[in-house]
This record gives C-alpha cells, structure tokens and sequence, in this order.
C-alpha cells in the first residue's frame, strides 16, 4: 500500500488487507464548537457498501458530536496505524438505530475483532458514507 488516496468503493488488496487486520482506531468527530474529539473505537469497512461502521452506545460524545451536525450528517474521519503504516476513511457519518443495521455493525465487528460484542440495549451504530480514503504501507 502506497501513500496515495484509494477510491473508497474499490480500494487495492493491500489498503483493503490493511482493514480487515486488527487494529485499535480512531473515531474524530467535530464538537458543537468545531473543536475536534478523537476516540478509540473499533471500525469496520465495508467497500462494496461505500460504509465504515463504528458500534457505541447512544450517549456517547461521538454520538452527540454526529447528532448535533444535523440532518445532512457529520464531517468525520476513522483512523488506523501500525508502525509507519496508517490508513484513513473519511466522509459523512448519521447515527443509526434501526435493529437490523446495528445487528450489521455488530457481526462485521465480530468478524474483524474476533469476539462478539456483549450485549447492549442502547447500543447504535455510527455509519461513515465514504467520501475518500487514503493511506501509506
């Protein structure tokens, strides 16, 4: 993997590799005032689908952060690094509660992280629209 930006919906075998490996990330998401708030999360990636996903419970900061952008959803970005390799997916993020796209976010969570998640009755899933990504390897 290259520096260079991938097209999020086709990325090369190794950026796409790169996010199928564990790995702790980042979530940062703009609070009210535009400062940023960095967080470790779990990310999961799904190209076909143009989606990154974050599970976290409702009231979360994050959550807050992406529901206080609005309707037209939040300006955020969802990084990994190991070593001198890194990779970023960044795009527009709305805050779901539907059961089915939650229990979604909770199987890929499973498959990349290798454990499932414990249950969570106020758990919802941040959904990332990918609008780019980039990375070095």
């Amino acid at each position: 993997m290259a520096a260079y930006p991938q097209d999020p919906g086709a990325p090369d075998p190794a950026y796409l590799t790169f996010w199928e490996e564990r790995h702790l990330c980042t979530l940062t998401t703009l609070r009210p005032d535009g400062t940023p708030h960095v967080a470790p999360v779990g990310v999961t990636y799904d190209p076909e689908a143009r989606l990154a996903r974050v599970i976290t419970n409702k009231s979360s900061k994050k959550v807050g952060n992406v529901l206080a952008a609005g309707p037209d959803g939040a300006r955020v970005a969802a990084c990994q690094v190991d070593g001198g390799r890194w990779a970023t997916l960044e795009g527009l993020a709305y805050v779901r509660t539907e059961p089915e796209r939650v229990g979604e976010a909770e199987r890929r969570y499973a498959v990349r992280y290798g454990r499932t998640p414990s249950p969570n009755p106020h758990r919802v899933v941040i959904e990332i629209e990918l609008t780019r990504a980039m990375g070095r390897g």
